[in-house]
């Protein structure tokens, strides 16, 4: 009935809080909470994760969600975001207004004695943890990422409040042993602790918190933190036989610490190394012990080696004889790693379904192509850096791996069109091609790529010199994109862009920056047929003006992001046609001297400068 609240008359407050907390968005539930008091309050009381700057006066901002939001579990701490406190409408004349002014933020980059105490009162601090202890009394996950004023006082006494905490994530946080030895005390449910560069910690809280909570502990993250040696990683293999997840980065670990890790967490399914004391022996001993393992990831091993030890090969050898169930191999910057170890992967570790060789420069075409003859499950394949590895390789990987789904070529001189090709004729499934900087793919092979991939979505070509038009008229005829990126490839020009617009509607990525030949034509027809774009990138592309950027923004209403610096041809007036006609913009990056007053005064917040100018001057 018209002029009736028939949504607040029959719904009762418990159906209300669940349509809330199916709500994802977060400005979808900001926006309900904006409807009534009723809502405002039921929104307060479903809201579950909050995710708040830790600058500008955190401390007393931190009492102020507590009383608002009562049953958080989970809230995040970010030191690098600042805060952005809301200003509270329909205040009476005559209360203090104090409260009402936005929070100062304060960006430095030097500070001197003089402002040490205004800066760290912007910081969140053990003041702002103590509170955050007494109001969240049900957190379950807790992230303090580079709050470095907070130290053991404050985390003892937010431990003895926060009992059922699960999670807590300490990066960049300055605290010690005694802090993270009460963590282990009071908080008895705590599964995950991530602890990475906390440079206050030694073995004996480390040590401390694995005998006490030990039995509970799931998930270990520690990464520069000096003091932290093997003594740590034997309390964690003597006492955390529950733990599925560890990710280590020192240069103080050595492999005594990974065979008691080895040794006692055998239920162990996701191991993260960047350790470059550790050698093969301590591979050999995880690929025996760890048989559990899903996921394995080795970064800048310069001590692991494919050598040859009473007949038989060890480091990856180990790990394909042992791990049958590895499904996601991460091999970054390990030099001495070669075919050998690939080849021993492939044909033990055949469940294998993401691959990412990196900056492995002894990995060439036969350790590849024994993974294309063997793993027949794989679906995301990345190939950084890799310039031993050809055309053969990629082909095999075609003909057996009728799965994948993505596939990452960054630097890869040696890979061809006869390759592209190949994926494409075999790897029908494919979803997502990344290109970068492989100068030996052309037309063919992208061609191929839209002939043939017809559920490709997602496709980024940059700075390869070889694509033209004729390779985007093939995708604008085969594939629907969402995501394109052409960034640098000279080639391309209005036929291969209008192409894209025709034949791609729902593209809501475009990134078509350095494009010299790029004109005002193609701007028009994205316009035209891209109605959902939301972010586009116009950087460096000297033959668009105002013209076309009236005409695409005219036709783009969802547009939210516009780069569009080093563009001759746009002008303020072009600034400003943006800024007006496209309501959900959200960020516009160009240089200071094509912002107008009355623009800069209409829409700063969105407006983004270049860190350095280097335009012309007129």
């Amino acid at each position: 009935m018209k002029g009736h609240d028939l949504i607040n008359t029959f719904l009762p407050d418990e159906l209300v809080i669940e349509i809330f907390r199916h709500m994802h968005s977060k400005s979808s539930r900001d926006a309900c909470s904006l409807v009534c008091k009723r809502w405002l309050a039921l929104e307060r009381i479903s809201r579950r994760t909050l995710r708040i700057g830790a600058s500008g006066s955190p401390d007393s901002f931190i009492k102020q969600l507590a009383r608002r939001f009562v049953n958080v579990k989970n809230l995040f701490v970010d030191e690098r975001l600042s805060i952005s406190r809301p200003v509270q409408l329909g205040r009476r004349r005559g209360d203090n207004q104090s409260t009402l002014s936005p929070v100062k933020l304060h960006y430095t980059t030097e500070r001197g004695e003089s402002d040490d105490s205004d800066w760290e009162s912007n910081c969140f601090s053990d003041a702002g943890l103590i509170a955050l202890g007494e109001g969240f009394t049900k957190l379950k996950k807790l992230s303090l990422i580079w709050c470095s004023n907070v130290t053991s006082m404050g985390l003892q006494s937010f431990a003895e409040q926060c009992r059922s905490l699960r999670s807590l994530d300490l990066q960049g946080c300055y605290v010690g042993d005694q802090g993270l030895a009460v963590v282990g005390e009071c908080c008895r449910e705590l599964q995950e602790l991530n602890l990475r560069f906390c440079e206050g910690l030694t073995d004996k809280g480390l040590v401390e918190l694995a005998i006490s909570r030990g039995k509970s502990l799931k998930v270990l993250g520690i990464a520069a933190c000096a003091k932290i040696s093997d003594i740590s990683l034997e309390a964690v293999g003597s006492h955390c036989r529950s733990l599925e997840t560890l990710s280590l980065d020192s240069e103080f670990i050595h492999n005594k610490g990974l065979f008691a890790v080895a040794e006692g967490c055998r239920l162990l399914k996701v191991l993260k190394l960047q350790c470059i004391n550790v050698t093969d022996e301590a591979l050999e001993a995880i690929g025996t012990c760890c048989l559990l393992l899903e996921l394995l990831a080795l970064y800048s091993f310069q001590r692991f080696t494919d050598r040859l030890d009473h007949h038989r090969w060890r480091s990856l050898s180990a790990i394909g004889n042992g791990c049958k169930k590895l499904k996601n191999l991460t091999l970054s910057d390990c030099y001495f790693l070669s075919d050998k170890g690939l080849e021993a992967i492939a044909n033990g570790s055949s469940e294998l379904t993401h691959l990412e060789v990196n900056g492995c420069h002894n990995v060439g075409t036969l350790g590849l192509a024994s993974v294309g003859k063997s793993c027949l499950r794989l679906t995301e394949l990345a190939l950084l850096y890799c310039q031993r590895i050809g055309d053969t390789a990629l082909l095999e990987v075609g003909r057996g791996c009728k799965f994948l789904q993505a596939l990452h070529l960054v630097d890869c001189s040696s890979i061809g069109d006869d390759a592209i090709c190949g994926i494409a004729n075999g790897c029908r499934n494919l979803k997502k091609l990344h290109i970068r900087r492989c100068y030996e793919i052309g037309n063919e092979g992208i061609i191929a790529i839209g002939e043939n991939c017809k559920s490709l979505t997602d496709l980024s070509l940059r700075f390869c010199d070889r694509v033209g038009d004729d390779a985007l008229i093939a995708i604008g005829q085969g594939c629907s994109l969402n995501h394109l990126n052409v960034s640098g490839c000279h080639q391309i020009g209005d036929a291969g862009i209008i192409a894209i617009a025709r034949g791609c509607p729902e593209l809501n990525y475009l990134d078509i920056s350095v494009l010299q030949s790029l004109g005002d034509m193609a701007l028009a027809e994205i316009g035209e047929g891209c109605p959902l774009l939301k972010d586009i990138v116009l950087s460096h592309c000297r033959q668009i003006s105002d013209v076309g950027l009236a005409h695409l923004v005219k036709k783009c209403t969802m547009l939210e992001t516009c780069h569009m610096v080093y563009c001759p041809g746009i002008t303020a007036a072009g600034v400003a046609t943006v800024v007006s006609t496209c309501a959900n913009i959200k960020k516009v990056l160009v240089e200071k001297s094509k912002v107008s007053e009355r623009t800069r005064r209409r829409a700063g917040s969105v407006i983004s400068y270049i860190c350095v100018d280097l335009s012309i001057p007129h």
